[in-house]
Formats: C-alpha cells, sequence, structure tokens
C-alpha cells in the first residue's frame, strides 16, 4: 500500500508539471511579445537560417533561455511554497478533527 508521503508527492508532481507547462508557454509568449517590442522584429523562428544574422540568433537564444530559467524558478518556488503552506492547514485541520 502506498505511503500517505507517496501520494503527496504524486500530487505535487502533477502539479508540478502541470505549471511547468503552463509556465512555459506563458514565459514562450512573454519574452517572444517584449523582443517583437524591443527590436520591432518577430522573434527568429528558425535560428539556422542564413536570413537571420547570427547576432540576432544568439542574442534571442540566449534572452529565451536565461527568461525561461527565471520564470520557471520563480513559479516553482512559490507553488511550492504555497502547496506546502495548503498541505500544513489540511494536516492541521485534519489534526484538530481527530
Amino acid at each position: 500500500m502506498a505511503d500517505k508521503t507517496e501520494k503527496q508527492d504524486m500530487a505535487w508532481r502533477a502539479i508540478g508539471g502541470l505549471l511547468g507547462l503552463v509556465t512555459a508557454w506563458g514565459a514562450k509568449k512573454a519574452i517572444g511579445f517584449a523582443w517583437e517590442k524591443t527590436t520591432g522584429r518577430k522573434p527568429p523562428v528558425d535560428n539556422e537560417s542564413l536570413e537571420i544574422s547570427l547576432g540576432e540568433a544568439v542574442g534571442y537564444a540566449v534572452v529565451m533561455g536565461v527568461g525561461m530559467q527565471v520564470t520557471q524558478i520563480v513559479v516553482a518556488r512559490t507553488a511550492r511554497k504555497r502547496y506546502n503552506a495548503w498541505k500544513a492547514v489540511k494536516d492541521a485541520a485534519r489534526d484538530v478533527t481527530t
């Protein structure tokens, strides 16, 4: 039989996975929008295309990589804190009723 902490870890994995997908999608859209507003050009789709300068391709890769990673770190840490707080409240409520 599965341990109670294993069930909670599975819940966090499901929440974390879904949160990761939504965060990546949202960050990509936001960074692409910011890139377009800053440079006046759409983000490079095909970095191997010779129509895109090397500097632009590398610049976009750096901005996208750093932006995505920072976003995922902030969201994951915030979500983990909220999940742990919710779990503590839930456990405290269960202790009061038993």
